[in-house]
């Protein structure tokens, strides 16, 4: 499994603002520095969050929630969520728009993490990779 470092996110934070405007600059920058360890989490030897759905939105939750950043909250979540489960073999794949509506629905009904969770996978597909 590939997780997300925090320079990663910052990263992402600084191309999404670069590609579709709004401000740079960190709010926050602990639960950014809390993402390298959340999605990781495990209580007697078990993980807390079994599948690259559930980790995935971690991401998505906890950036959208402590609003770490200036500018751009919602649209860094949703970013991050994507490279990590592109990093793990997934890729969303929605109609246009389709993600801007899910980061609203997040805030507007205060979804929990297996509601994300469900959502990502619904709306992801397996990357194939072709062998050399």
């Amino acid at each position: 499994m590939r997780y997300l470092l925090p320079e990663e996110i910052l990263q992402i934070h600084s191309i999404v603002i670069d590609e579709s405007g709004g401000s740079h600059g960190v709010r926050e920058r602990d639960p950014i520095t809390a993402l390298e360890h959340l999605p990781r989490q495990q209580a007697y030897g078990k993980e807390l969050y079994p599948s690259v759905f559930l980790k995935a939105a971690v991401y998505v939750r906890n950036i959208v929630f402590s609003h770490p950043f200036m500018d751009g909250n919602k649209r860094t979540a949703m970013a991050a969520g994507s490279v990590f489960l592109e990093l793990n073999g997934y890729r969303i794949i929605v109609k246009k728009g389709g993600v801007e509506a899910f980061a609203l629905e997040i805030i507007e009904k205060h979804h929990d993490l297996p509601a994300i969770a469900a959502w990502l996978e619904e709306n992801s597909s397996r990357i194939v990779r072709k062998e050399k």
